[in-house]
């Protein structure tokens, strides 16, 4: 069935650091001077470095192995026949399950003292009984709605947690929002549509701060809202909504139910911009006369959870 391991990692901050000021020895100067422990930046590195050694020996299995870095995954060719493992924090789930298709993701927690690991159920020890079982068709698989963007010249951009819709810098965005019967132009800080796994990430964040809001105006604190992985609703918020004489603000908050549709279409001549899970360099441009349709995707996650 499958006939090859795709290994996806990325690198460490001490490696980027490294690539930015090109040499260890210029780094440690760097974060020294800054007050940082450049000790931190090795330990990580050296438990990264060890977690990948580990998966590299204890994966050999009839099939060859393939390492790709996060950076190339966004153009790399996954495969029917590919079985695609992850070793890094939730951030890299996120943004490699958006461009492996149907293929299932064993996602490994290189240091579970460091990083939580909510998308991440096995350790570099337990790594090769997951990916036995998933070779073998025995796995446990949970199913993870995506989110999608279409614009109306057939571009399309999937998410794992969110959607950004809205200008490159901090400006603010204008556009004509639509949800069923509703529909408003509007200037804000942008959109953010969030899946059922992202609705505790960044979209939380404007749950809070609203709440925080409320309770400083003297009224009721609102709660954040969270959807199951599974669910196919997506929650959509409006960021720093402008009321004007141009501008509405009627339209900020919702739930899509399954198969219904938010439409943005830019009144930006420039300068807007659609990104998914924080990823700002794979972005579609969202300018005048482009629309986005914004829906629940076919496609789903697949994350192996036993």
């Amino acid at each position: 069935m499958y006939k090859k391991l795709v290994i996806v990692t990325r690198k460490t901050r001490l490696q980027e650091l490294i690539a930015r000021f090109n040499t260890r020895s210029q780094a440690k100067f760097y974060i020294e001077h800054a007050g940082g422990d450049f000790s931190d930046y090795e330990r990580e590195d050296q438990s990264y470095a060890r977690a990948l050694e580990l998966l590299r020996q204890t994966l050999e299995f009839a099939i060859p192995q393939q390492m790709v870095d996060r950076s190339l995954v966004p153009t790399f060719q996954f495969q029917k026949e590919d079985l695609v493992v992850t070793l890094g924090q939730d951030g890299l789930v996120a943004n490699t399950a958006k461009y492996v298709g149907a293929q299932p993701i064993v996602a490994v927690n290189p240091e579970p003292d460091r990083f939580d690991g909510i998308l991440l159920p096995f350790l570099p020890d337990g790594a090769r009984a997951a990916v036995a079982n998933a070779l073998e068709g025995k796995c446990a698989i949970r199913e993870i709605t995506l989110a999608q963007v279409k614009l109306n010249d057939g571009q399309r951009l999937l998410a794992f947690n969110d959607l950004f819709i809205g200008a490159h810098s901090h400006v603010s965005a204008l556009y004509r929002i639509s949800c069923g019967k509703r529909s408003e132009t509007q200037s804000s800080s942008g959109v953010l549509v969030s899946t059922g796994a992202g609705s505790t990430g960044w979209v939380s964040s404007v749950f809070n701060m609203a709440a925080g809001v409320a309770a400083f105006c003297g009224g009721t604190p609102g709660k954040s809202i969270r959807i199951p992985w599974e669910d196919r609703r997506l929650l959509y918020v409006v960021r720093e909504p402008f009321l004007s004489r141009h501008s509405q603000a009627a339209i900020v908050a919702g739930l899509l139910q399954s198969g219904e549709e938010l439409l943005l279409e830019s009144l930006m001549p420039s300068g807007g911009v659609i990104f998914s899970d924080g990823m700002e360099a794979d972005f579609l441009q969202f300018n005048s006369g482009a629309i986005a349709h914004i829906r629940a995707a076919e496609q789903r996650a697949r994350l192996v959870v036993g």
